[in-house]
């Protein structure tokens, strides 16, 4: 099994984390993909946060009818913050069979990756996969750190970087979508329309029960 890990504060989801799941789950075939909310996001202010259940709710509802796509409440079970390194050790302990787990991040979390808790024992646990929004004919790949630098090495026969232990850190770029949660919140206290940023179904929910 070959299993990405999507991990966020989802606040809330939108077809840009959607989109991007999708296209990182084809290019590298994975065969599930985890979307985890995270509690309390450790490295995200708590000020204008839904409540985990509400954003649990959501997520459900925006990867319903994808087969593909699974649902986590791993980190909301465990309330407190939400460490990815927790997450990625309870799923390769509960996965029945044997898999491979691929951590999947925006360009902006794998800048703060070396801030992330025991961060060497994560990309070593799994590997890294950064899904960016590269502008048309930029090719390059986000700038690496010289501290990730020293835990990967270069492979030019594969086009990635690999890890002593075999795990891989790879770059794939994804399409860009011009929307942000921030953008869809800042919508919603103007009451201004989201849909089509986001499921209908997501938009619903938020508008039934009142949020941001």
């Amino acid at each position: 099994m070959r299993v990405g890990l999507l991990g966020g504060s989802f606040n809330p989801i939108h077809f840009g984390h959607l989109r991007a799941a999708e296209e990182v789950r084809e290019a590298l075939a994975l065969d599930l993909v985890y979307f985890v909310p995270a509690a309390v996001p450790p490295h995200k202010p708590a000020e204008g946060l839904a409540t985990p259940e509400h954003r649990l709710a959501m997520v459900r509802l925006a990867t319903k009818g994808n087969r593909h796509f699974m649902v986590s409440d791993v980190e909301i079970r465990r309330a407190g913050r939400s460490y990815s390194i927790d997450t990625v050790r309870h799923f390769l302990g509960t996965l029945r069979a044997p898999s491979t787990l691929f951590l999947m991040m925006g360009s902006d979390a794998f800048a703060e990756l070396d801030t992330w808790k025991d961060c060497d024992e994560l990309v070593r646990l799994s590997s890294v996969v950064v899904h960016t929004r590269q502008t048309a004919g930029d090719n390059n790949p986000p700038r690496i750190s010289l501290a990730a630098l020293k835990r990967f090495g270069y492979s030019k026969e594969d086009d990635h970087y690999v890890h002593p232990g075999g795990q891989t850190l790879s770059f794939l770029a994804t399409t860009i979508f011009p929307v942000s949660a921030t953008l869809i919140r800042e919508k919603l206290h103007r009451h201004r329309s989201v849909r089509y940023l986001m499921p209908g179904d997501v938009v619903d929910y938020i508008q039934r029960h009142g949020l941001y």
